[in-house]
This record gives structure tokens, C-alpha cells and sequence, in this order.
């Protein structure tokens, strides 16, 4: 934690020390983190106010939700300077944000960053956390950062696969169980296409209903709506975020047969394993099209199947003039115009894959991703290592898009 809370906070005048109710808050955060790693139920109510009120009972209830969750490390940290003024009323008061930094155990490589506005009340010369609650999101991609967390809707019930922790609120263990089969089989194929370095395991989070896996990302649920999963995590492999998270809608997986449902989980498992490779040089049609390439390649698809939306648009005469932009891939915009912007991205990939082969496309997305800029990333790669202009790529799609997509031509009755 830091050093002092008196000098963020203003507290303690010009003394040489840290303010006696710093360090007494510093100590309370502390034994509250040390209770919810050690699973010790009285020490974490000892944190909580006393104060008559229903939030003793929630606060019960989100200990008990948290039982089973394997976390190796929990830490309570300040993130913002001040905010910590006396109120009127019986003892003192104060706000302050925090950051609750927590590492599943056996998966995480760094700490998952939850921020939390706590309210601390002083009963005589203790303190005690009176309220808790998430900030909102104000940042677009912020997914992990003023989120609620996966305890805060109910009871986590943890399933180990494999190669997968699958935690999940308000389903069947048995559910729990065959989501956990589907991520242990994806990983492998991932491992096939993807032929790089990776953690090689994955965490699944399978919330209760759209609204709630909305809530994990900190959007709202018309933004999500038709999305099976979605995975969450810093692009850039700055090394200062952990594994990745798989974020179910249940709604619209449920929707899915077991061909889709293996197809978005190794779309999704394919991003946690190419993150480090990912930057922001790297546009959404070659990120979104390799998971959709990975996830269709041990499939037996064809791209008619695969690309009805873009197929009804070929065969219109409607042939798109170039990639696909960032802003076709948004999940409140024109479900037609996103469905073509996957399907775009796949078949480039697609064609890659099939003209220059499987490993230029892998190093091409390494090679975008570790770009600069995105403008020359894209431009070199192209460049470097399939050895076509910008301009020469492009036509080359859009003629791979009518040979593939075009309806066949029906062969003439002999006369």
C-alpha cells in the first residue's frame, strides 16, 4: 500500500509522520484483504461498520459469494488524492478510492486492477468500511476498470477444466462443466494455428444473464445483445495485466450448437493467446478476422456458410471496396454491417493463409502488431512479408471474395 494516506489525503498538517487515523485506515484495509484471501469470515466482518442497516448483510453475503474464487494474493491500494472530508454527524466519514488488486491462483501473472469508492466511518477510534461501490466507467475499452465483478451478482461456483477455470453465478455445475470441456478443446487448436509462445490456459467467467455480463464490462446490455463472448484484457502485452478473461453471454451462447459454441470459444481463446502480439497498429479486421480463421480452421466450412451476410451482399453486386474500418466492428451499430466486418476480416485471413500459407499469416500478424504506428504497420507488412502493395492486397481480396462467395453458375440445359 502506499506509504501514506496523511499526504495524499491532507491529513496530519505539517507533522513529520503519518496521521494516527492514516495509518489506522492503511491497517484496516490490510486485515480486510488478509480476510478475504485467508477465508476468514470474522476478520472480514470485523472490517465491516456496525451501524445498523442492511449492509452488514450484503457485505455477509459477498464473503459467502466469494468462497469458493482460488485468489493467491488480494491488496487494497489508493489511487486518487483527496476526498477525504469530515461530515457532520456521530464520528467521522471519509471517501476514498481504492483499488481492490487481486491474482486468480495458477492463472494470473499480475494483479486484476477492480477500483472500489469506499466509505469509511469511524466508531470511536476505530474505522470500519461502511460502503462500497463501483465507478463508473467513463472510458471507452475500459472493460476490467469501474466494473462490477463476477461476486458482487451472486454466489461464483468454480469449475477446474484442463486447460480452463470456469467461474460462474446463478448455472448449473453441470453447464459450468461443459463450457470448461469447450475451452480445454480449444486450446489446443489455438496452440496448432497460433504457433507461439502463451500461457496455454484460460479463464471463463459465465455470468447469469445478458445484463449482468454487460455489467462485467461496464456497457449496457443493448451493446451486447446477439454477442455470444467477449474477451477482456489490455492489448500490448505490457506484461502489467493478467490472463485474460472470457466473459459468456448466456443468452446468445446458449443460441449456439456445438459446432458455434467450439468456434466462439477458440475466436475467443485465440485472442487471449495472440494479446502480447496485439497493439493498437493492429486493425480489428486482421485481430477479429485471425480468431474467426483460427476458429473455423479444423471445421468443415465452407465460406458461403461461414459469410451469409457478405454472400447476399457479393451476389447483390455489392462487392465492399476495401477492409473493413475499426468502427464496422462496434456492437451498437448495424448488426449487417457488423456481421460483413467479420466476415471481410476472416476472408483475408482466409487468403492469406491459403496463398502465402498458414505461418506468413501468423508472422504477418506479429509483424502488425509489433508496428509503430498502425498506417506504416499494416503498409510494411504487407511489404516484408507477403510481398504485395496495400493497393495490390486489396484487389486480390475483393477478386478472392466474387471467386468465393459468388453464386455458381447454373450450367445450361443441352438444346
Amino acid at each position: 500500500m502506499l506509504s501514506t494516506l496523511a499526504a495524499m489525503a491532507g491529513w496530519g498538517g505539517e507533522s513529520d509522520g503519518p496521521d494516527p487515523d492514516a495509518r489506522a485506515i492503511e491497517r484496516l484495509l490490510e486485515r480486510r484483504a488478509d480476510a478475504v484471501r485467508e477465508r476468514d469470515e470474522g476478520a472480514f466482518m470485523a472490517t465491516v461498520d456496525r451501524a445498523p442497516g442492511r449492509y452488514r448483510a450484503q457485505q455477509q453475503r459477498t464473503f459467502d459469494n466469494l468462497a469458493e474464487v482460488p485468489l493467491s494474493s488480494v491488496q487494497y491500494r489508493f489511487i486518487r488524492k483527496g476526498g477525504f472530508p469530515p461530515v457532520d454527524g456521530t464520528g467521522r466519514r471519509v471517501t476514498a478510492q481504492v483499488e481492490m488488486r487481486y491474482r486468480l491462483a495458477g492463472y494470473d501473472t499480475a494483479p486484476v486492477v477492480a477500483p472500489q469508492r469506499l466509505t469509511l466511518a469511524q466508531r470511536g477510534h476505530r474505522w470500519y468500511v461502511a460502503a462500497v461501490q463501483a465507478p463508473t466507467r467513463t472510458a471507452p475499452g475500459a472493460a476490467e476498470r469501474g466494473a462490477a465483478q463476477l461476486w458482487d451478482q451472486g454466489r461464483v461456483s468454480v469449475v477446474r477444466g484442463e486447460r480452463s477455470l470456469v467461474l460462474g453465478v446463478g448455472q448449473d455445475r453441470r453447464y459450468l462443466q461443459g463450457v470448461a470441456a469447450t475451452a480445454d478443446s480449444a486450446v489446443p487448436s489455438v496452440h496448432r494455428a497460433w504457433r507461439g509462445p502463451w500461457a496455454g490456459r484460460v479463464v471463463v467467467l459465465v455470468p447469469r444473464s445478458l445484463a449482468d455480463m454487460a455489467a462485467l464490462l461496464g456497457g449496457s446490455a443493448s451493446g451486447y445483445r446477439g454477442i455470444a463472448a467477449v474477451t477482456t484484457g489490455e492489448i500490448g502485452g505490457s506484461g502489467t495485466v493478467p490472463a485474460d478473461r472470457v466473459i459468456i453471454n448466456p443468452e446468445a451462447y446458449d443460441a449456439l450448437g456445438d459446432l458455434g459454441r467450439q468456434v466462439v470459444m477458440t475466436h475467443e481463446v485465440t485472442h487471449v493467446a495472440t494479446r502480447a502480439h496485439t497493439s493498437a497498429s493492429t486493425p480489428l479486421w486482421l485481430s477479429e478476422g485471425f480468431a474467426d480463421w483460427v476458429g473455423y480452421r479444423d471445421t468443415k466450412t465452407f465460406p458461403r456458410q461461414v459469410a451469409p451476410e457478405l454472400t447476399r451482399a457479393v451476389e447483390g453486386g455489392d462487392l465492399p471496396s476495401d477492409l473493413p474500418r475499426d468502427a464496422d466492428f462496434g456492437f451498437a451499430g448495424d448488426g449487417n454491417v457488423l456481421a460483413q466486418a467479420y466476415e471481410q476480416g476472416w476472408l483475408a485471413c482466409r487468403m492469406i493463409a491459403e496463398r502465402w500459407g498458414e505461418r506468413k499469416l501468423v508472422a504477418f500478424y506479429r509483424a502488425v502488431g509489433s508496428a509503430p504506428e498502425r498506417e506504416a504497420g499494416v503498409r510494411d507488412a504487407l511489404r516484408d512479408e507477403l510481398r504485395v502493395s496495400e493497393e495490390e492486397f486489396v484487389r486480390r481480396w475483393r477478386a478472392y471474395l466474387t471467386k468465393q462467395l459468388a453464386a455458381p453458375a447454373v450450367p445450361r440445359a443441352a438444346s
